[in-house]
């Protein structure tokens, strides 16, 4: 399995100081490579209104080899937009397609969750969660302690990570920032206490040099005037007064890296304020805001341009108590041209973080099971990497028409259609589809340049079976026979039927001339069966009624070995209705008997059985049942005793849980064919016609 190459941050509530932990990340694995991406799935607004100061931040201060176009996916109006119109999955693809591109192009990504400003925060939530899911990354979690208690900040952390873990999304790490510093340790040991041991807790203090916004902050936010000193817009702002007292008592407020907000007409305010800074006697101030909209007195414009100021000096129409609460709602954000605050955010990662530990940490994370999005994604792009040609025989159906149409747009496969010309070119003009005979190759058998051709190699090939040439004309004229002959032939590099024939019609033929693979005694069948949160491989659930042990195994290696080539790592369970040796009987014994074979002849193979399904499934009932297993609870390939229990189960678990099932793919076959069901839709078609495609690369 590949090494992991990303990290998520995500957290579950605005200003938590996710710009500490992004800071450090880069920092540190730019330590060990050059090419770190970045990616924030949803930003806030669209980059001509406002860029995102975290991607801007990262990109220009470390310089970063990318885009700042490449680094999201949508804004959080488009998000929304499409969340509300039902297009979740599209959202998801979409994310998984830009991820994806960045995961070839960089040695590393970082990704950040959404920020949970205004509207849409459950939406948002759920969303990262969703994210981290389906990119199949770990997760470092980032808390504020800004205002909480001990209590509070714990509680607020575990229900966070255990939302995450409920998804079986792994958290690496939490990071609490901002907690008062006299309880730091507390809050440390409290949530040691409550976590796993090996998730890495790190509480960082109240930092005031990250709290405070910068005089240019204040500037932008204020929408104010800079009348003086714009140099020094990088000063920081650490707490304000407001400048309406005696000057004798004003002096008394001055403190280090205070804003002064005064209104404009009080000049003895001004000249105090600039003559403090001057002095030894009296700390440097930030800067200072002037009220109300008043026009300063020419004669203290003189004054002030002839002194040496060392501050910028503000103008905003507003009086002095509404400019001060706006200075008091500034969340401070760390900017590109800020690199006295990014040093202080990156030496407080380094300085709290447990850096060895982490890097273990994500070096060791291997992903578990792979999300129905991410699978049908790589499918896709499986298939794509290395375009296969199928056949699809019954091009008078209306779904296998659409499916086609979606195919050739996308230029995963090269598609053959089998039927009358004239009567499929009207069905798609009539359902306004871009499928042609340009673009598409379209077939009646009768009318073929190979029909003779085909109709003698049958004959040839059934001589033996005492087949009649006039039986092989006319068999060559059934579009299972004519499609399956252009796969033997290599005119065409898998099949796909089903939809209005059954599986004997579009099976027989593959099992009278393409017919098994050396070693290979039987043809099985799996589903991938796209639960919720997972991928699994169901098999035998279309094929064999009632195998013996010794076929019972060959479905199991075969469905491993399938499993593996699509990238779902095997963890084999061979299903009864007792678990380990607790059962008797003829039917638990043949699967014992079948998963002591499967060990023998394939002993890398992980495989438990006898097992119940709810032994293989869930963690709590495989840890009660089988504590010693490797499977049990975790198992990613079912197989099933017999055709009864797995047709059954398949499509119970189909329709309760509203599962995508993509198959039946056939194994064995020395060429790929596959049956569709007469009830599939055009996705079970598309779906089918790309692992099909999959199957032929192997050739």
């Amino acid at each position: 399995m590949e090494n992991n190459k990303s990290i998520f941050i995500a957290t579950a509530q605005p200003f938590s100081g996710k710009s500490i932990v992004a800071l450090g990340l880069v920092d540190m694995l730019l330590a060990k490579t050059q090419k770190i991406g970045y990616f924030k799935p949803i930003i806030n607004d669209k980059p001509t209104v406002k860029k995102d100061s975290h991607i801007d931040t990262l990109i220009n201060h470390f310089k970063l080899p990318i885009q700042y176009d490449k680094s999201y996916a949508y804004t959080k109006e488009e998000a929304n937009t499409l969340a509300e119109a039902g297009l979740q999955g599209e959202i998801i693809d979409t994310i998984i397609s830009k991820y994806k591109s960045l995961e070839e192009a960089y040695d590393f990504t970082i990704i950040e969750g959404s920020d949970f400003l205004g509207e849409g925060t459950a939406f948002e939530f759920d969303a990262n969660v969703t994210i981290a899911k389906n990119l199949g990354t770990p997760v470092v979690i980032v808390t504020s302690g800004d205002g909480k208690n001990i209590s509070q900040i714990t509680n607020s952390a575990i229900v966070t990570i255990k939302n995450f873990l409920h998804r079986k999304v792994k958290v690496i790490a939490v990071v609490v920032n901002k907690v008062d510093p006299d309880e730091v340790d507390e809050v440390k040991k409290e949530l040691q206490k409550q976590l796993k041991k090996d998730m890495l807790v790190t509480v960082i203090p109240k930092i005031t040099e990250l709290k405070s916004p910068s005089m240019k902050e204040v500037k932008e936010h204020l929408n104010a005037e800079v009348m003086f000193g714009e140099n020094y817009l990088t000063n920081r702002a650490d707490h304000f007064i407001f400048g309406a007292m005696q000057i004798a008592n004003f002096l008394n407020h001055i403190k280090q890296n205070v804003l002064i907000v005064t209104p404009g007409d009080r000049a003895d305010i001004i000249m105090a304020s600039l003559q403090a800074n001057l002095s030894k006697n009296y700390p440097k101030i930030a800067g200072i805001v002037l009220t109300g909209g008043f026009e300063i007195a020419e004669s203290v414009i003189r004054l002030i341009e002839g002194s040496n100021i060392m501050v910028p000096i503000l103008r905003v129409e507003e009086p002095s108590f509404y400019a001060a609460t706006k200075v008091a709602a500034i969340h401070s954000k760390i900017s590109a041209d800020d690199t006295e605050k990014i040093h202080i955010a990156v030496n407080t990662f380094r300085k709290y973080m447990d850096m060895d530990a982490l890097e273990k940490e994500i070096a060791a994370f291997k992903p578990v099971g792979m999300t129905p999005r991410m699978f049908q994604y790589q499918l896709v792009s499986w298939a794509k990497s290395k375009k296969k040609h199928i056949v699809l025989p019954e091009g008078k159906d209306e779904r296998v028409l659409k499916a086609a149409d979606r195919l050739v747009k996308q230029g995963i496969v090269n598609v053959t259609l089998l039927g009358d010309v004239n009567e499929i070119m009207t069905s798609i003009s009539r359902l306004g589809l871009c499928i042609n005979q340009e673009n598409c190759q379209i077939i009646n058998p009768q009318e073929s340049f190979y029909y003779d051709d085909y109709v003698n190699t049958l004959f040839e090939l059934r001589k033996g079976k005492n087949m009649p040439l006039e039986v092989a004309k006319d068999l060559m004229t059934d579009v299972a026979y004519f499609g399956t002959m252009m796969v033997h032939k290599g005119h065409a590099d898998g099949m796909v039927s089903g939809a209005i024939h059954t599986t004997a019609h579009t099976i027989r033929p593959a099992l009278q001339f393409v017919k098994t693979k050396p070693g290979i005694s039987l043809v099985s069948s799996v589903f991938f069966m796209c639960l919720p949160d997972r991928v699994t491989v169901f098999g035998d659930c279309a094929i064999n009624i009632n195998p013996t042990a010794e076929e019972l195994a060959e479905i199991a290696i075969s469905s491993a070995d399938t499993s593996s080539k699509f990238g779902i790592e095997p963890r084999v369970a061979m299903l009864s209705y007792s678990s380990g040796q607790s059962g008797t009987g003829e039917d638990v014994e043949k699967v014992r008997k079948a998963t002591e074979i499967v060990k023998e002849k394939r002993p890398e193979i992980k495989v438990e059985g006898p097992i119940q399904y709810d032994a293989a499934v869930d963690p709590i009932t495989g840890k009660q049942k089988m504590p010693d297993s490797e499977v049990a609870g975790n198992a990613s390939v079912l197989i099933f005793p017999d055709l009864n229990t797995g047709n059954n189960t398949y499509k119970a678990v189909q329709r309760e849980t509203g599962a995508i099932a993509i198959g039946p793919m056939l194994q064995g076959l020395n060429k790929p064919v596959n049956d569709l069901s007469r009830g599939c839709t055009v996705d079970d078609i598309f779906n089918t016609v790309v692992i099909t495609a999959i199957q032929a690369q192997e050739d």
